[in-house]
């Protein structure tokens, strides 16, 4: 966009130029022509940070693009908009898609509150996400949703089939299996990351916050996996009708072939792409693939 504008300043000054040399034009109208170019340029690039009052609390979400379509992107466990997903926020058609992504509450800029953990703490950021979308008064919306955030958007569709016009999820799962809690009890311990993985999470809320959140989405999940069997969103899953895209990297980590299987063999007409290099957080490795992905999903509605 911005080699755009500067190719159209450029193309208007020579012009401007040559009419003002032969009388043409007053400065009053050159310094209308461009500052309107100027807004408009800023309007369709601009990422805006705002807060509303959800559900009770404080809630922080960006917004920008300003399409017919509109996104909501939701984040992974402890992620917020902008760590999880500032290729999409930034590199998403804005003039097709008005672009919505929050931090649940707990997270990033929605603290405070501090982050507590009921036993369907998932279907509790559903919730959240749902009543900030009613806020905006948007009566259908996609979702985008990664790891935690995929789930949220799976309860989403399947609680509140009316609302959404498509489903993207990623790195997702609709139950817990005794193997997948030996998983997030291996990477428990936030020391034993590797400095990549872990400097966002402690440039965003400090080491003790992180350290100690981190074990308690680890223990929230076994609560999940105690207290109900291991089933996270099974009867949601059920009830989806939207379309539904749903990504899997073959080299992730935490979420095992299994769970997408099940979710593309459980929602019915829904897509299944199998990512052979992709890992956990392929939305950031692949991010320019997986934005193109995304559109030609989305726009399949038009």
């Amino acid at each position: 966009m911005a080699s755009v504008f500067t190719s159209l300043l450029r193309k208007r000054s020579d012009t401007v130029l040559q009419d003002v040399y032969r009388g043409r034009l007053r400065l009053s109208v050159i310094g209308r022509h461009l500052a309107t170019s100027a807004r408009m340029c800023s309007s369709e690039s601009s990422i805006e940070s705002h807060y509303a009052e959800v559900n009770g609390v404080r809630i922080h979400y960006e917004k920008t693009g300003s399409g017919d379509h509109t996104v909501l992107l939701l984040p992974g466990a402890l992620g917020s908009s902008r760590t999880d997903f500032g290729p999409q926020l930034e590199k998403l058609n804005k003039k097709k898609y008005t672009i919505y992504a929050f931090d649940p509450r707990g997270y990033g800029k929605s603290i405070p509150p501090e982050r507590d953990w009921p036993l369907l703490f998932l279907q509790r950021d559903a919730e959240d996400a749902v009543a900030l979308m009613k806020s905006f008064q948007v009566p259908q919306y996609s979702v985008m949703g990664w790891s935690d955030g995929g789930i949220t958007g799976l309860i989403i569709a399947g609680r509140y089939p009316q609302l959404l016009r498509r489903l993207i999820v990623w790195g997702a799962n609709g139950y817990i299996l005794e193997s997948d809690m030996k998983l997030f009890r291996d990477i428990e311990d936030v020391n034993k990351w590797s400095e990549r993985m872990r400097e966002p999470f402690v440039k965003l809320y400090g080491m003790n916050y992180f350290q100690t959140q981190w074990s308690n989405w680890v223990n929230a999940y076994g609560r999940y996996f105690k207290d109900r069997d291991g089933d996270i969103c099974r009867e949601e899953v059920k009830k989806i009708r939207c379309p539904t895209l749903i990504v899997h990297g073959q080299k992730d980590a935490l979420v095992v072939q299994e769970h997408p299987d099940y979710l593309h063999a459980t929602i019915p007409g829904s897509q299944l792409v199998n990512w052979p290099e992709g890992k956990h957080n392929l939305h950031l490795r692949y991010a320019d693939e997986l934005n193109k992905l995304a559109e030609e999903f989305l726009d399949k509605d038009k």
